[in-house]
């Protein structure tokens, strides 16, 4: 079986209805579900090298444990670097934290001005006046009230984030048991209709989320040459930041194309050019990234009408919030295939009257010799 049959608009309809249930306890176990994500990207990672060297004779528990630990020792060993040619602030980091800040209130201020300047109805609206007493009223109280909240909730989710590679260890090492556990659970009527629905589910996930991660890694290199380009300090940690928060639809794009442009800002505070122009790279890797990255990588991956995708997209930010966005398109993929091939298996008429044929069968041999 090479494909998979298309469902209809009962079966979809209980795709929805589980997505939508599976985003509602996404919201109460986000504890769960924020390491499950990283583990499980983590797992796709390092799948192919470990199958490589389980191709080449190496045990599961020993290829799993050498691939997990070379993971670990690299990024050990980035940090090091990292923590060792980045300087050392002169200033607080709460001090210089404020200073990128008042670099971005400058620069909204500044474009304020420009538009009272061409649009004179805003001029009457008073609007750099209402702006400015927003933003100072927002950054006195930003030290106080939000960034040491913002801290205490980090603090909170380390505990949860450790267990990222606790799971990717025991996914590399215990997956295919678990599949075979699962194949084993299933009559033999519907064994190979199964062993098709496991498969497609593993080749759904790993399609996404490998096509994500080159996804990504063409976002920070496009991203980084154009602020270089246009001389922005720290190029790539800003390209490979806003990358990432590209993993949450819309909200992410908008967060990570304000740090870019607040560190713009900042860095040629007398020259609102290079903040204009940082907006410029963003929007037209953003463009590049929809037209033609996309395609290219995650594509057709999850084969998800573009309609269906824009409509749950909403469904899942509504229902759980940032996650919800970040999560519903792998959740709709995987319960996709398994709608759709549960559906084929209740439906097929052959395939339940060999089911009902086995277990008769099976009485029948269990009743040989038996008193009458």
């Amino acid at each position: 079986m090479t494909s998979r049959e298309r469902a209809g608009p009962v079966v979809w309809c209980g795709i929805i209805a589980v997505t939508c249930l599976l985003l509602i306890l996404l919201e109460h176990m986000l504890w769960l579900a924020i390491p499950f994500i990283f583990g499980t990207v983590l797992y796709y990672i390092l799948l192919a090298p470990m199958q490589r060297l389980i191709r080449a004779g190496v045990g599961q528990d020993l290829a799993a444990l050498t691939v997990g630990g070379g993971f670990v020792a690299a990024i050990s060993l980035v940090l090091v670097l990292v923590f060792s040619y980045v300087a050392v602030p002169e200033e607080s980091w709460q001090a210089l934290l404020g200073h990128y800040l008042e670099g971005g209130v400058t620069f909204v201020r500044n474009t304020m001005q420009l538009l009272e300047q061409k649009f004179p109805v805003l001029e009457q609206m008073k609007l750099t006046r209402v702006v400015n007493r927003r933003f100072k009223s927002f950054t006195d109280n930003f030290a106080q009230q939000h960034l040491a909240g913002l801290l205490v909730a980090i603090a909170g989710w380390l505990p949860s984030l450790l267990l990222a590679p606790f799971l990717t260890f025991f996914f590399l090492r215990d997956g295919a048991s678990f599949k075979r556990f699962l194949a084993r659970a299933v009559p033999n009527a519907f064994f190979e209709k199964t062993l098709f629905l496991l498969h497609e589910v593993d080749q759904t996930a790993r399609r996404y989320f490998q096509g994500l991660i080159k996804l990504t890694v063409i976002d920070t290199i496009m991203l980084a040459l154009g602020l270089w380009l246009i001389g922005v300090s720290s190029p790539l940690a800003l390209a490979l930041i806003s990358a990432i928060l590209a993993w949450v639809p819309f909200v992410g794009s908008v967060v990570g194309c304000i740090l870019v442009v607040v560190v713009a800002a900042t860095d040629a505070p007398s020259n609102p050019v290079i903040g204009y122009g940082a907006i410029g790279v963003f929007v037209a890797v953003r463009l590049l990234d929809d037209f033609i990255f996309m395609p290219l990588t995650l594509g057709r991956s999850l084969q998800i009408h573009p309609l269906m995708t824009v409509l749950m997209i909403f469904v899942g930010g509504s229902l759980a919030g940032v996650a919800g966005l970040m999560l519903v398109l792998p959740i709709l993929g995987v319960v996709m295939v398994v709608g759709e091939t549960l559906g084929c298996l209740v439906t097929n008429a052959r395939l339940r009257a060999r089911h009902r044929n086995a277990m008769a069968l099976r009485v029948r041999q269990a009743s040989v010799g038996l008193a009458k």
